[in-house]
């Protein structure tokens, strides 16, 4: 059939995330670390393509540099519809890289209008009257407001987008929404007669996510989280089946990298801890001291593997990372996190994990570039928007790893995820 979907992902959880949703609705799913080279052809047993970058937190000019060479790559292998995905939690800057990104692949692609919209309901992200909640509660109340890259304090995404973009930027509300896919698409020619190029759209539930994907049939560029993914695939005829989620076997120990700060990871972290399961503390102030905190992590793996899953951390309240932040500087104490998990992960799998959670966007992005992959085959759902997967390792062996985002899952994640891989090998 070739390839339906070409989707631009701007990190790695990210990617994941929305490959999983394609395949839960029936698409068998390839995810590609970063661009391939021109020419090669990863994909071919594929109906939709996920492109990986890790672009979410760069300069501007890099992230649609990058997406463009994404788009380009994607175009030549004949990809139908592109599908730029970013957080569900809309994570950017006034600087961007949402806007930016959305302009640049406008541009490229001829279109004069796409829509936009985080809405993630079975992950409590909804939009209602354009304003972004996270639960119960709009974005700027919730903990990504002390995000330490991409703090996000206004929940008008109307507002949010118009900051990082020229074009014009307009609503289509859930009143348009209730009424169909007709009904959205007689608001999106109103819109464009309007001369607005960009369009958030409400989404307060599953069904609204599915009358939108009908919806936005034929345009060449959708943006969004990863919930419109489940409205796309129905567009070509697809169903689900669980031959979509299928992975080939692997066997080893087992282990959690988790980079991220968000209150989800922090919460899944403690439930950890309370279990009683091994677990090792990375602390970012003695990396820059100069000590080897990648070798003490995996010297405790050595000798606690055998017992089971192994964590190896570096998670902290707000307050605790501003700290390290107002010593270090944010961007140099992420760096020295992921470089040094990024080292753990490496050193894990040599000796013999092959079952693997990560769990943070730019930690993933470290270990997944650590560990030389280039494509991942999505498999069963853990929690919404976090599958396992499986890729090829250099030595030929199949590592199973789930990319997870630093927000999503439930206070069990760890434990769950692995519990499924068991369920599944059973």
């Amino acid at each position: 059939m070739g390839i339906r979907l070409g989707c631009i992902a701007d990190d790695f959880t990210g990617a994941t995330d929305l490959a999983n949703n394609l395949v839960r609705a029936g698409m068998r799913v390839v995810q590609l670390i970063d661009v391939p080279p021109a020419g090669t052809d990863q994909a071919t047993d594929a109906d939709a393509v996920v492109i990986a970058l890790k672009s979410r937190t760069v300069p501007a000019p890099e992230a649609v540099e990058a997406s463009l060479r994404a788009l380009a790559w994607l175009r030549s292998v004949g990809a139908e519809q592109i599908y730029f995905k970013y957080c569900s939690t809309f994570d950017s800057t006034p600087a961007g890289n949402i806007g930016p990104v959305t302009e640049a692949l406008m541009e490229a692609l001829g279109t004069d209008f796409t829509i936009a919209t985080p809405a993630f309901p079975d992950n409590g992200r909804t939009v209602f009257k354009g304003h972004l909640f996270v639960g119960d509660v709009l974005l700027s109340k919730s903990g990504m407001r002390h995000h330490p890259l991409t703090p996000m304090t206004d929940s008008d995404l109307v507002s949010v987008l118009a900051a990082q973009t020229s074009r014009t930027v307009g609503l289509v509300d859930h009143t348009v929404l209730a009424g169909g896919p007709e009904a959205i698409r007689a608001r999106i020619e109103d819109l464009r007669k309007e001369g607005i190029s960009i369009a958030i759209a409400d989404a307060v539930s599953n069904d609204d996510l599915l009358r939108l994907g009908a919806a936005v049939q034929g345009l060449p560029l959708v943006t969004a989280g990863s919930g419109l993914a489940i409205g796309l695939p129905a567009n070509w005829g697809f169903e689900p089946s669980p031959a979509a989620a299928q992975l080939p076997p692997t066997d080893g120990h087992a282990a959690v990298v988790s980079g991220s700060v968000s209150v989800a990871t922090n919460g899944q972290v403690l439930e950890f801890l309370r279990s009683g399961r091994p677990a090792f503390s990375v602390d970012p102030l003695r990396i820059a001291a100069g000590e080897d905190v990648a070798g003490q992590a995996l010297a405790f793996a050595d000798t606690h593997l055998a017992e089971g899953p192994v964590l190896i951390y570096s998670t902290e309240t707000p307050d605790a990372v501003r700290t390290v932040q107002g010593r270090l500087g944010a961007a140099e104490a992420g760096e020295l996190v992921e470089r040094t998990l990024a080292h753990v992960a490496q050193g894990l799998v040599e000796r013999g994990v092959r079952r693997l959670v990560v769990a943070g966007g730019e930690t993933s992005g470290a270990v997944v570039q650590a560990l030389g992959l280039t494509g991942l085959r999505i498999g069963p759902q853990i929690d919404p928007g976090v599958p396992w997967c499986a890729a090829a390792l250099p030595d030929g062996d199949t590592l199973h790893v789930t990319l997870k985002s630093g927000n999503f899952g439930g206070p069990d994640f760890f434990s769950a995820a692995f519990d499924l891989l068991d369920r599944e090998a059973s």
